[in-house]
């Protein structure tokens, strides 16, 4: 990417095109971007470090734009390891430069690397300020966005946020795909746990001008920040992002996807405009999440296996349990042969869950579909068509 941001304001991250699974679990097809930045002014301060494996890399990068200059400070916004790993690096690289981060962050370090860099701290709270010459550094925390430590920053003079994994997303730098696909994929994998605490932070950040969003992750925000602030502001409510009915399955021998399928046809036949169908048991889980948390409804449908539900769907519910689930429409379809048990399973999964709206109409086959099972497919095609009118 265009390694300026500012005149003065500089992009020295890199890209990881090698790496298959994001914090071990989340399919990067496209690579991933840690990004850092650089300040030059008066006094020279670094946004965050990167990942371990490309220490000498960012290191090269940083000192071309610093043309034999010395930083004067490492601002440390979180402390994940794909950005802070190499700290300890700058330190050795720097020895007179100050560590700048939340009281919480050093604790942490003491953690990682067996020190606290006590000699050299700068220990910034809420509102606090860093002056470095004509640019102004103004910090806010950010707890749990995504972990309890972190803090974003603000320039002052060029209304600029660096916005620590807040705005994040999949992907290397120099990748040519919609922003809001994988940048939704990693809200909601991610930080999606969090909306309260993403709500908090949006409110502090309400009274700013900001100009320019620069993330850890993926591409510097430039143009049509609104946007982006309304879709985190959407995602961060759990509110409905786009009208439609999203499909999860699970099928052994077939009869449930059918059944799935009529359900996707009636509900189109009946006016809804977007249905998405998932098969849990060949999808990415991150982009089934992403899905579920998109549309305003979504149904359920999966067989009865030992006595509970298939295991790829008990994952998926796990999962939309975990990361806050709420707000939405739920249909049910289950499939049983002798003792169907898969809606009573799933909805006791669901409790925890905020906010949810039940079908009234439960599609129930046992093992293949019937005339009965259709009509109670047209049913409930009608009834989460009849909702909101989609």
């Amino acid at each position: 990417m265009d390694m300026v941001i500012r005149e003065n304001i500089r992009y020295v991250g890199v890209n990881d095109y090698e790496l298959d699974l994001f914090e071990g679990q989340y399919a990067a097809p496209n690579g991933m971007a840690y990004n850092s930045y650089v300040i030059l002014d008066e006094k020279i301060a670094v946004f965050d470090t990167v990942d371990k494996a490309f220490e000498k890399q960012w290191l090269d990068n940083l000192e071309r734009e610093l043309k034999g200059k010395t930083p004067d400070y490492l601002i440390v916004q979180h402390m994940e390891p794909d950005h802070s790993a190499n700290i300890l690096a700058f330190v050795n690289r720097y020895p007179n430069a100050k560590i700048v981060s939340s009281n919480k962050s050093f604790v942490m370090m003491k953690n990682y690397f067996g020190t606290d860099f006590a000699d050299r701290q700068l220990v910034v709270s809420e509102n606090d300020t860093l002056e470095l010459g004509k640019h102004v550094l103004r910090f806010f925390a950010a707890p749990m966005v995504h972990w309890p430590e972190v803090i974003v920053t603000y320039e002052e003079t060029e209304k600029i946020l660096f916005s620590a994994d807040a705005f994040g997303k999949f992907g290397a730098t120099d990748t040519d795909e919609d922003w809001a696909c994988e940048a939704r994929r990693y809200y909601f994998g991610i930080v999606g746990k969090y909306g309260v605490q993403v709500q908090n932070l949006l409110k502090k950040l309400a009274g700013l001008t900001i100009r320019t969003i620069c993330p850890l992750h993926g591409v510097v925000l430039s143009k049509n920040l609104e946007y982006y602030l309304n879709l985190y502001d959407t995602w961060s409510r759990y509110g409905v992002e786009s009208e439609g009915v999203f499909i999860a399955y699970t099928s052994v021998y077939g009869n449930t996807k059918k059944a799935v399928e009529l359900l996707a046809e009636k509900l189109k036949e009946n006016g809804c405009k977007k249905v998405v169908i998932t098969d849990l048991a060949r999808c990415d889980t991150s982009e089934a999440l992403e899905g579920a948390f998109r549309y305003g409804k979504i149904v359920l449908a999966t067989t009865t296996y030992n006595g509970e539900i298939f295991p790829f769907m008990r994952e998926f519910i796990h999962q939309l349990v975990e990361h806050n689930f709420q707000n939405r429409t739920v249909g049910f379809i289950e499939n049983g042969s002798w003792a169907p048990m898969a809606v009573k399973v799933m909805r006791a999964m669901l409790e925890k869950c905020k906010n949810l709206q039940y079908a009234e109409t439960v599609v129930r086959i046992l093992s293949a579909m019937t005339d009965e099972n259709e009509r109670q497919i047209s049913a409930l095609a009608k009834e989460l068509n009849k909702e909101d009118g989609i």
